[in-house]
């Protein structure tokens, strides 16, 4: 099916985790609110609700600088648990609909509606449903874009929100990213963000005007990938067996560990969580690749990652570690290590054989 004929809905809740502590206390309903970590130990801001941002306060910023912004702000501790059960209920109302359902995370979903046939077919009747079923069933708001693809559906959720939806047909998709900041592209960081205003690039309209070699040439590999989202062009079907390609651990500590010889000795209990984890993962997977993510004190990160090592053995964490840790060598407040996988599962994929199998 061609992204002209999809009928593509992105569906975003409002400021999820705080919405749920909303509903369950009302109390809260007009006071600023974060969802995060103790500022006294380096907590970082999960979410916030919009009273909170009226003062500044965003998704992960640490607690202690909301706290300076908003002196009123009521901090509340995650209850994932809670939060997991209302995101169940919710994707369960996806369900009603159809069962091309790609979970982004717990409060945010592709759903493909081609070719649904509750509400005469409208994704734009499908998609108010929807929201209308979530605030009545689950308690919380949200917001949906619908569109032919996955990029303008993403897109088209922000900017009617909170509660709000939508709508982009396939005849509005020229006119529509003609205006469209280039900000907005999935991929476009701060980095690709200042090279490309340098290039006197502000909109989407104006990065149709440099074609597909001019793009590939100064942008790479995602260059292709920028001369077709900025046409609105986005042929990735919504994925309904999502799989997992990497698996992490790390931690924030309350004091910033100095240099890399404290560094090393939390890779241990890391490294045990991890094969801990690693353990309850489907057969399927194959680990192809191990890393280490390193943030420091003044809030720069770098992640580094090679070949698997069979046995995912300590010396090779700490091998990769040091080689990330010199890149900006000063205190580190957090930690992680993780792995890649590929999903042999897959259909169509490749796999290597053992040359004396």
């Amino acid at each position: 099916m061609s992204s002209a004929t999809r009928k593509i809905i992105h569906c975003d809740c409002d400021c999820f985790y705080a919405a749920v502590e909303m509903r369950d206390d009302p109390r809260l309903l007009h006071l600023p609110i974060a969802i995060g970590g103790k500022s006294d130990r380096r907590g970082v801001v999960a979410t916030c609700n919009y009273k909170a941002r009226e003062y500044g306060v965003r998704s992960a910023m640490p607690t202690a600088q909301a706290l300076k912004l908003c002196r009123d702000l009521v901090v509340i501790p995650a209850t994932m648990a809670k939060y997991r059960e209302a995101s169940l209920r919710i994707r369960e109302i996806f369900y009603r609909y159809t069962d091309k359902v790609e979970p982004l995370s717990l409060d945010e979903a592709y759903l493909d509606v081609s070719d649904c046939t509750q509400c005469g077919g409208s994704a734009t009747l499908i998609a108010a449903e929807i929201r209308d079923a979530i605030a009545k069933e689950v308690g919380v708001t949200a917001s949906a874009g619908v569109a032919p693809n996955k990029f303008l559906a993403k897109v088209a959720s922000d900017l009617n929100k909170p509660n709000g939806q939508y709508v982009i047909t396939p005849q509005q998709v020229d006119t529509f990213v003609q205006s469209l900041a280039e900000r907005r592209i999935n991929g476009v960081g701060k980095v690709t963000n200042e090279k490309l205003e340098r290039l006197g690039i502000k909109t989407c309209g104006d990065l149709q005007k440099f074609d597909l070699l001019a793009l590939v040439n100064k942008f790479g590999t995602f260059g292709s990938r920028l001369y077709d989202l900025c046409r609105g062009v986005d042929e990735r079907p919504v994925n309904a067996d999502s799989r997992r390609k990497s698996l992490s651990v790390e931690h924030t500590y309350g004091d910033d560990l100095p240099d890399y010889d404290a560094c090393t000795k939390k890779l241990p209990e890391l490294l045990m969580e991890l094969r801990s984890r690693l353990r309850r993962v489907d057969s399927d997977y194959a680990v192809t690749k191990q890393f280490i993510k390193i943030k420091f004190d003044d809030f720069t990160s770098t992640t580094l990652e090679r070949a698997v090592v069979k046995g995912l053995p300590l010396e090779s964490f700490e091998q990769i570690g040091a080689e990330a840790w010199q890149r900006n060598p000063r205190p580190v407040r957090l930690l992680g290590i993780g792995v890649r996988f590929i999903d042999e599962s897959e259909p169509g994929r490749a796999i290597q054989l053992d040359l004396f199998h």
